[in-house]
């Protein structure tokens, strides 16, 4: 698993809007990245609408928040404009960062057990190495708790 120390993994991907994105687009700026499983799904979107709640806080502290998911751009688009989400969401369908960064676990549901994403934050510093993992997040509480590491 990757920890506090490491450097992060580049990456680029598709955002909602169908452009190239990268982390090493953000060099010098701290970014919150956070994997989650699914978009319009219950846990998804509240813990979506609190990073977006919490959006200008965030921006004071010229921090950059990225969602991703490997849902596709499409799923990504409704999803932003359902709920008004002010940041890009990153569509992973090939399922290679979310493999890069140690998030796409065995899990397990009603005892049947599938490949998903394990909801993981990371908070990466403008040096580009990691600060921050939050690990099997519960969305409760949890955009504070980032927040309070800023």
């Amino acid at each position: 698993m990757l920890s506090a120390g490491d450097k992060a993994p580049d990456f680029k991907l598709k955002n909602d809007e169908g452009e190239d994105v990268r982390l090493s687009d953000f060099k010098g700026k701290t970014v919150v990245l956070y994997f989650y499983p699914k978009d319009d799904t219950p846990g998804c979107t509240t813990e979506a609408c609190g990073f977006r709640d919490q959006t200008k806080n965030f921006s004071k502290k010229d921090v950059v928040i990225l969602g991703v998911s490997p849902d596709d751009v499409g799923s990504h688009q409704k999803f932003k404009k359902k709920f008004g989400l002010p940041f890009n969401l990153l569509a992973d369908t090939e399922k290679a960062v979310v493999q890069k960064y140690e998030v796409w676990k065995e899990k397990s549901m009603y005892g049947r057990k599938y490949m998903g994403v394990e909801r993981t934050t990371f908070v990466i510093g403008p040096d580009g190495k990691i600060r921050k993992v939050f690990p099997k997040v519960s969305v409760t509480g949890h955009v504070d708790a980032v927040f309070s590491e800023i």
